[in-house]
């Protein structure tokens, strides 16, 4: 007997990410960085603002893929305004409802009419416009420049940050630290405040880099004094 590989429901797919951030301690609304994304609604392809669910999702969508840009469309939109959606890209959903009254035949009374309230609700695959090349410039966003000219870091904050051994990448929306790859990724200095806000936010990245590292070097401490391997006894 097969196992049935049901898709999860848009709804099932936004409880399962707004839980997995939580999960992870992430919280969007607090962190020293801006992101021009978050800097309003998301606005479809004609400038429109999204509604409901759609804001808090495509807000949390733009900020789990580093997306700078507000402007969401689907393949066609983007094609009509002269875009490509670049190859490999992976789409996210919108949702759409609508709740209309039709004029139906009584069951209780044949022949006459009564309104019957019927709702519509379905997903649909959007693109951030990131994730579309050659559209016009409108779509998207100036960078963003907010560290005060002049503003320099502390001696020995430089000095941490120069003599740092981790992997470091920048880009995206995001800071965070990626175990398998053994990466730093970092938001654009130019996103934060100040250059003492990025050098903390790296710092507290470079805990996570170091955790694994410490706890192995504990682990081969114990290994000498025991005379046996991390795993446990032979």
């Amino acid at each position: 007997m097969t196992q049935s590989s049901r898709r999860p429901s848009p709804a099932e797919t936004i409880t399962r990410a707004i839980i997995d951030r939580l999960e992870a301690g992430v919280r969007p609304w607090v962190r020293p960085w801006r992101s021009c994304a978050a800097q309003g609604r998301p606005l479809r392809a004609n400038g429109e603002p999204y509604r409901g669910m759609n804001t808090f999702w495509l807000w949390l969508a733009a900020e789990q893929c580093g997306y700078r840009s507000r402007h969401w469309m689907t393949y066609r939109q983007a094609q009509t305004l002269g875009g490509q959606v670049r190859a490999g890209e992976q789409a996210q959903f919108a949702i759409f409802y609508k709740a209309y009254s039709k004029q139906v035949d009584s069951s209780e009374h044949p022949g006459e009419l009564v309104d019957e309230h019927r709702r519509v609700k379905r997903s649909y695959a959007v693109f951030n416009a990131d994730q579309i090349d050659a559209l016009p410039s409108d779509f998207y966003p100036e960078p963003l420049s907010l560290v005060p000219p002049g503003d320099q870091l502390d001696p020995r904050a430089q000095r941490f940050v120069d003599c740092l051994p981790a992997r470091l990448r920048t880009g995206g929306d995001r800071a965070y630290y990626d175990l398998r790859a053994d990466l730093i990724t970092m938001p654009p200095v130019e996103q934060f405040d100040a250059r003492a806000a990025w050098a903390a936010t790296l710092a507290h990245e470079a805990g996570h880099y170091a955790a694994p590292r410490i706890m192995l070097h504990g682990c081969a401490e114990r290994q000498i004094s025991a005379n046996q391997p991390c795993g446990g006894s032979a």
